[in-house]
Formats: structure tokens, sequence, C-alpha cells
């Protein structure tokens, strides 16, 4: 079954990285042609599945529950959006080096820390050290203060506010409430083109193949065992001999990188990145993709974030007034009757269907199976020996 699985996951990446853009490249009116529309929503919801397997590695699998990870994708796009500001240049609407909204706000030279993001190798780099450094600060000073469970959430939360209410701030020289919007060209490539765009589209897919592996690697190797059992009983793992605020400080920062990918790779396709993406309510909604997908799976937060947010571009293009009701029922729904998501429901039907178990079992990949290789057995799935 596992050889199944891969297969599986080689054919979907495929389909994600290969088929659907050589569908968008054949001539207007072919029969299978998918739409430069199409393509460039399935892009946007492409970045979300890359931020999801990020949160599904501090919540899915460690157990953490983050509220704030809007944050951590608002300063990767941001960190885009800078950089594709400065690539407009004159060319702006009234013909000035400094971004529009700066020239309506009478700035009259470039704010020292924007300087950096004409290089596109500092651009490339901020993306994800940004995010990085400010979740392990953050991360570095709660984990070690021993603040978890639900007083951990209600931190996040609390930081994703403040950040909202900074970045709402005219003073801030990041556009305000507006945002940064109306980029012509990234790396020199316009950004209307539909080539342009088809790049941006293969370049998110792999990024999704890329996260999606090493979040695999992470959490088949001893660190990832570690992390489940930090899961499942954090006093048990620490009186075996680990450091649980190391091992969740490390999936932290991790998870912020991924989230800072995403955002850096959701603004060119969008168009536009505004504070609205970093408060509060994005980043519950980021939690329901994991939900519904199945946390803990790896490939569950790509099926919930792909699907949700289809539901949500379907709702909202018919009936735009019911999704808020959609939403907040499918997460009912999924914590009262499917707490292990669309994902994690289908593999506890196969692990029954299989004979035995056997075949189901292995194909399995919620964490809490996971069992010591030597040794006493443990529910944590981390071995006395191990342990030693």
């Amino acid at each position: 079954m596992r050889s199944l699985e891969s297969w599986g996951l080689l054919g979907l990446a495929l389909l994600l990285v290969v088929v659907l853009p050589a569908l968008n490249a054949l001539p207007a009116g072919a029969p299978l042609r998918v739409s430069d529309f199409t393509l460039n929503l399935f892009g946007k919801f492409l970045a979300y599945a890359i931020l999801a397997l990020g949160i599904d590695l501090i919540w899915g699998y460690t157990g953490v529950l983050s509220l704030g990870h809007g944050v951590f994708f608002g300063l990767g796009a941001y960190a885009m959006g800078m950089h594709l500001m400065l690539e407009i240049g004159t060319r702006s609407v009234y013909g000035n080096v400094l971004p529009d909204f700066m020239v309506w706000n009478r700035v009259t030279e470039l704010p020292l820390f924007w300087k950096p993001f004409y290089s596109v190798p500092f651009t490339l780099l901020a993306i994800v050290v940004v995010p990085a450094l400010f979740a392990f600060v953050f991360g570095y000073f709660t984990f070690r203060s021993r603040i978890r469970g639900v007083y951990f959430s209600i931190i996040t939360q609390a930081l994703a506010l403040s950040t909202w209410l900074m970045f709402n701030r005219n003073a801030m020289n990041l556009g305000g409430t507006n945002g940064l919007s109306g980029f012509k060209s990234i790396f020199g490539f316009t950004l209307n083109s539909a080539a342009t765009q088809r790049g941006l589209y293969v370049a998110t897919a792999l990024c999704l193949c890329g996260a999606f592996l090493l979040c695999r690697y992470i959490t088949r190797s001893p660190a990832g065992r570690v992390l489940i059992a930090i899961r499942d009983s954090e006093t048990r793992v620490l009186f075996s001999g680990y450091s649980p605020a190391a091992f969740k400080l490390f999936v932290f920062v991790v998870s912020a990188a991924l989230a800072g990918v995403a955002g850096a790779l959701y603004a060119p396709q969008v168009g536009i990145i505004t504070p609205a993406k970093i408060g509060v309510l994005p980043s519950i909604e980021m939690i329901i993709w994991v939900a519904v997908g199945g946390r803990g799976t790896l490939l569950g937060p790509v099926v919930g974030a792909l699907g949700v947010n289809w539901l949500q571009s379907l709702l909202t293009t018919h009936y735009p007034d019911l999704w808020l009701l959609v939403l907040g029922g499918l997460f009912v729904a999924v914590v009262l009757f499917f707490p292990d998501g669309v994902v994690g429901t289908g593999q506890k039907l196969v692990a029954r269907l299989g004979p035995r178990g056997g075949a189901g079992a292995r194909f399995r990949t919620r964490p809490e199976e996971a069992k010591g290789s030597e040794g006493t057995k443990t529910p944590t799935g981390v071995s006395h020996m191990e342990a030693r």
C-alpha cells in the first residue's frame, strides 16, 4: 500500500505541475483547454496548500494550535510585494520612483527599510528569513516560558490582532488599509502575460511538492516521532530527557518559513496584499482548512486548502451571503462528526477494510498510531529505549 500511496502522490504531482499548465498552453477554443482564470485560481489555492502544510506540522503533528499564522503569511507576501512595488518605478500613476501610496501620503524619500528590496536575492532571502526570524523570537520566549495549550493559542491570536492593527497604520509606510497593489512585473516579466502567470503557477506547484517532501521527511525522521510524542504527552517527553521547547521552536520556525513562502507566491498571482490577510479571521480560516482535510496526515491539509477555497470561490460567486454560514457549519460538522477530517476518515475506512487491518494500518499516516520500533511500546510513539 505504501507503493500505491507513493504512485498516487506522484500522479497528483504530475497533474498539478505538468498536466494543468500544458492544458492551459493549448490554443484558445481547444476542448480541454484550462482557462487563464482557472489556472490563476488554482495557483492561489496551491499557495494556500503550502501554508496549510506548515500549520499541520505545528498543530497536527506537534499539538500546538497557532491562531496567528496569518502574520507569517503576510510577512512573506509583503516582502514580495515591496519588491514588486519598487519594480514599477516611473510606470506608476504619478510617474514617481516612489510607490503611489507614498506620494499620496507626501513621503518625499524612500524609507530605509524599503531600499534592500530593490535586490532580488535579498527579497528571496527575506521571504523565508523574516517570518522564520519573527517566529524564532516569538517562539523562544513563549516556549521557554512553558506557555502551551489554549494559552498559546490566545497569545498567537493576540499577535495576529496587534500585527493587523500595526499594518493598518499609514505611518508604517506599507500602504495602510489598502496594502500593496498595482504590480506590473516580477523579476522583469510582465505580470499580465499569460506565460508569466503560467510560470508562477508552475513555481507554486513545485514549491508545494518541495514543501510536502520536506514535511514528510521531518515527520518520518526521529525528530518527527518526538514531535508526535510531544503532542500525545509533553510531560512524558520531558521526563524522558528531551527538551520539548526546542523541538516546538524548531517546528514553529519551519512552519512560519513555509507560510512566508506561501505568502510570497500568493501576492503576484492575486495582485494585491492587504492587512486583511494578516488578521485573526484569516488565521482561523487557515485552521479550518487543516481540520477539514485532516490534521496529522500531510495530504489532508492540501485537500482541505484546495477543497474549502474552491467551495468558497463557488459559493461567493452565486450565493455570497451564505459563505460564512457554510464555513461555520462545515467546521462544526467536522468537529462533531468527522474529527479526523476527510483524509483521516478515509484512512480509517481503508484500515477497517484491509485484511486484519494490515494494509490499511500501513497506509495510515495518522501520527497517534505510531509505535516504538524497539523496547516497550508507548502511546506517544517513542520507545523507552529511544528515550534513554
